[in-house]
């Protein structure tokens, strides 16, 4: 077993330090939060988009390959499907929070 070393720990400790001292706003956190999600929404509807063209040009003959057009529509339905899982667990946080009571003094 190697012995830990020092020069190690005390980057390790220089980077929490960096990271309190670089606190992030809650307007900064909703700001990437919205950003995040948008960004998310747009990938799904992204997928759908690809996957209605292939299915279409498989349709219409200009695509053969059948795989590449599975492989397409499965790419959107597991993003649907985790993004209906993020969806569940928002509201369930959403739920949590709003039945603790907080008191501030």
């Amino acid at each position: 077993m190697k012995p830990i070393n020092q020069n190690f720990l005390q980057t390790d400790l220089k980077a929490v330090q960096n990271d309190i001292s670089k606190q992030v706003t809650p307007s900064e956190t909703q700001s990437r939060f919205a950003t995040a999600l948008k960004d998310a929404i747009n990938e799904v509807n992204n997928l759908q988009t690809v996957s209605d063209q292939k299915t279409n040009a498989l349709v219409s003959g200009d695509i053969n390959d059948l795989h590449e057009v599975m492989i397409a529509s499965q790419k959107q339905v597991l993003q649907c499907k985790r993004q209906h899982r993020f969806k569940v667990k928002l509201l369930m946080l959403t739920k949590k929070l709003c039945e603790c009571k907080f008191s501030f003094r």
